[in-house]
């Protein structure tokens, strides 16, 4: 047994299976310790007029009168079964709402990963290209705004002075999925893509003018320059491939933020994502939804960590050595 845990893939597995672990029994105690429950979520203001009976005869049928422990470990074995549960109100299975629900996020997260990637490596180039001048103090200033402004309150803004100022509102018409409409689904996720990309682009920003001054002052890029090599190529081929580590260290973090994270930016521009289903699911007391669907989450932020590990293999021969 140990000597099956040293090896490094068996060791990600475990680790991986804790996680996942830890956050069901995480997101299983908050829920609960939210007030109330799917009978007063259910029927309102009338739950209060429940009789004994009928209060009692309700948390059978929603599985309340039973242990938490016998609660939690009865939703762990359907899951493990491949049964996420199913929606109280609208009797649709998670498993289904889920899959509608999580390749729009994960596109949302794609598109935002692509502006976030482009504005945040640009901006980094050009504030290492001459540290501590007035390009420099541009590019931070960037990056401090992408940290400072709240996505709530950026997409609004772009939201509210689109309609106002281009009379286009991406709100007014029904979500087009990819499949079925692909430029009016592009069109409708372009703003909250901005918005999302903008903040992503803060963090990548500052990574990777850190990385990139670092690799600049090594000595096979003072090498390349004494042996006349042009400031573009040393620029692209050299600095920016020697700082891809820690770039793709934090674009990989992101990513696995943004699909969990884009829950008030789905919400502002009525994107039916992931994020949207949690949100819901949390006012509504959808035990099944929110439980089920966070973990769904977790599992995919999981996966996504080990994709990024695998692209240290590819982008880094020291990594493969070791």
């Amino acid at each position: 047994m140990t000597a099956v845990l040293r090896h490094p893939l068996a060791r990600r597995i475990l680790e991986a299976a804790l996680t996942l672990l830890g956050v069901a029994v995480l997101v299983f105690v908050m829920l609960r310790a939210i007030p109330g429950d799917q009978i007063t979520a259910s029927l309102g203001t009338e739950a209060a007029a429940l009789t004994p009976a009928q209060r009692a005869a309700l948390e059978a049928y929603y599985g309340l009168d039973q242990p938490l422990v016998v609660q939690f470990f009865t939703w762990i074995g359907a899951v493990l079964t491949g049964n996420l549960g199913a929606s109280q109100r609208s009797g649709q299975s998670v498993l289904e709402m889920t899959a509608a629900a999580l390749p729009i996020t994960l596109e949302l997260a794609v598109l935002s990963l692509v502006v976030g990637l482009v504005l945040g490596v640009a901006a980094a180039m050009l504030s290492a290209s001459r540290p501590n001048s007035a390009r420099d103090a541009v590019g931070q200033t960037f990056g401090l705004a992408g940290l400072s402004i709240p996505a709530f309150l950026l997409g609004s803004a772009l939201l509210a002075a689109s309609a106002r100022f281009l009379g286009y509102n991406p709100n007014a018409e029904q979500f087009a999925p990819l499949t079925s409409d692909p430029a009016l689904n592009l069109q409708q996720m372009l703003m909250p893509a901005l918005v999302l990309g903008f903040g992503l682009a803060a963090p990548i920003m500052r990574t990777a003018r850190s990385a990139l001054l670092e690799v600049r002052g090594q000595d096979f890029v003072r090498t390349a320059r004494g042996k006349g090599v042009g400031p573009r190529a040393i620029q692209f081929r050299h600095v920016l491939r020697g700082a891809l580590v820690p770039i793709v260290t934090m674009t990989g973090l992101q990513f696995g933020y943004l699909l969990g994270g884009a829950v008030v930016v789905e919400q502002i521009f009525s994107v039916p994502g992931i994020g949207r289903q949690v949100l819901l699911g949390i006012q509504q007391k959808e035990y099944a939804v929110v439980q089920s669907t966070v973990l769904v989450i977790a599992l995919t932020f999981v996966l996504v960590n080990l994709a990024t590990d695998l692209l240290y293999r590819l982008i880094d021969p020291r990594v493969r050595a070791s």
